[in-house]
């Protein structure tokens, strides 16, 4: 039997665009490389320049935890406990680069083979402090304190990366005494600095390669364990933990499995492994579909950014997710693997009800495609906050016009249903219309007869439309040329 096309393109060997498609006939099997069996598991890992061997560990426990409580490593701050303070943030090396994440969401199962660096591992020789330390030192940086250790290493991170855009390195890092203005003025300052010879959290050491590290052999093990949590970024499951206290007594990481890692671009479409991180979607999408790519910046934070995946964004199936409904609005189609199996379906039809896809037990998501088209796609995201919310609305916005009338329009949206749907009234109001206000109108008067969105905490169902309303104007008002960014002030 041929070797599975999907397979063959996560791991470099796709010969030709068309063969992705043939992925979900059933192909040869790989053997298992390793062993993710559940339970407790033994562990190596990098923490500030030391190798650490943990025998026998429980894989499912916060690095946070074990930090602050084995290791005595109290600059790493327990602050909100789930991803948004920032007062956490560690680096991270997994052999491709260098990131901050956070400490709370990490668990010990995924540090295998990683280098992590804590606040305590910023400084040099003899106490020398890094320049982003001193630099803090200098400007008065410190505020009150309690956030100060993960403000350092997140700025860390940038200054290794060469990266100067510092508002958007520290929406994932809340500090609440006097603002940011000082800290930003350290971060200018130690941008002019170089990065110290002796730092060189990059460095990683080898893991027990006790992880799946292939496509196959994921799909060997989940085949065997069908019911295992399967544990990407954590971003989501961590919460479980975290708040919900609940106890994993089988998972799987998929840290280690490169395949799931890869994307490709060629004249068919972009092909995205589902292990592919939300930051890297993001740069990747820059060049292809740049509204998309402008969203995805404010999905969540960077630390957020680094560690969530796009797999694992689609497969918990919120209705509030914020990649379903822009890949919908471009008929992205979800590849499906289980055991030999596979299958193709399209995105909107992998969300059936609240809770609920398209997905057999032991099935998982080995990748998806966008098709090459013409970039004709808005993505807008209402939230509370700008940086680092939850959203309420997204609204997508796929419409094509020749000689000013609508050839074509796929609409979709979150937060307005249980699930991530089109607007399927709305397309067919406006196709074959003139693209005019008057259409735009009249399209906006049937946004009923496709959703009935609910009153929750972040708006109200009447809110909710009028958003959804004001979004599909929007698309109308950039496509005439009107600046509608919600970050400049007009007269």
């Amino acid at each position: 039997m041929p070797e599975p096309a999907l397979s063959a393109f996560l791991s470099g060997r796709l010969d030709t665009p068309r063969a992705f498609y043939a992925a979900s006939k059933a192909g040869n099997m790989g053997e298992m490389t390793g062993n993710a069996a559940g339970g407790f598991m033994n562990i190596t890992f990098l923490l500030n320049g030391e190798t650490v061997e943990l025998c026998e560990v429980d894989p499912t426990r916060s690095l946070l935890s074990w930090l602050r409580e084995e290791r005595g490593l109290t600059g790493t701050k327990e602050g909100c406990n789930e991803g948004d303070c920032g007062a956490c943030s560690v680096l991270v090396s997994n052999g491709e680069g260098v990131a901050a994440q956070n400490a709370c969401l990490l668990l010990l199962g995924q540090l295998d083979g990683r280098a992590i660096t804590t606040v305590e591992g910023l400084s040099g020789p003899k106490g020398v402090l890094h320049p982003v330390q001193q630099a803090l030192v200098d400007h008065h940086g410190s505020q009150c304190g309690f956030c100060t250790p993960g403000i350092a290493v997140t700025l860390a991170g940038a200054h290794l990366q060469g990266a100067t855009d510092f508002d958007t390195r520290l929406a994932g890092n809340l500090c609440r005494c006097t603002g940011y203005a000082p800290i930003v003025r350290a971060a200018q300052s130690a941008a002019e600095m170089a990065v110290p010879e002796w730092f060189a959290p990059q460095k990683r050491p080898q893991g027990d390669g006790a992880q799946p590290t292939s496509v196959d052999a994921l799909a060997n093990e989940i085949m065997r364990r069908p019911h295992a949590t399967l544990i990407a970024g954590n971003t989501d499951v961590g919460l479980w933990l975290n708040k919900d206290l609940r106890k994993l007594s089988d998972v799987i990481f998929l840290g280690d499995v490169a395949d799931l890692k890869r994307h490709v671009v060629d004249a068919e479409g972009i092909h995205i492994g589902a292990g592919v991180s939300i930051e890297a979607l993001r740069e990747l999408l820059d060049a292809h579909h740049p509204h998309f790519a402008a969203m995805l910046a404010r999905f969540a934070s960077a630390q957020i950014r680094a560690a969530a995946t796009i797999g694992g964004n689609i497969a918990n199936a919120s209705p509030i997710g914020d990649t379903p409904p822009a890949l919908i609005a471009l008929d992205a189609r979800l590849y499906l693997r289980r055991g030999e199996a596979r299958r193709v379906v399209a995105l909107e039809d992998f969300f059936i009800a609240y809770g609920r896809q398209d997905r057999q037990a032991g099935e998982f998501i080995e990748g998806l495609t966008i098709p090459r088209q013409e970039d004709n796609l808005r993505v807008y995201k209402n939230s509370k906050r700008f940086d680092q919310d939850i959203s309420a609305v997204l609204g997508a916005f796929n419409i094509a016009i020749k000689d000013g009338i609508v050839q074509s329009a796929r609409i979709a949206f979150g937060g307005m249903a249980a699930t991530p749907k089109r607007a399927r009234a709305v397309e067919a109001a406006l196709l074959g219309q003139p693209w005019s206000r008057q259409s735009i109108a009249t399209a906006q008067g049937v946004f009923e007869r496709d959703f009935t969105p609910i009153d929750d905490l972040r708006a109200s169902a009447a809110y909710r439309l009028d958003v959804a309303r004001a979004m599909l104007e929007r698309a109308w008002l950039e496509d005439q040329g009107v600046s509608t960014n919600v970050r400049e002030v007009a007269p």
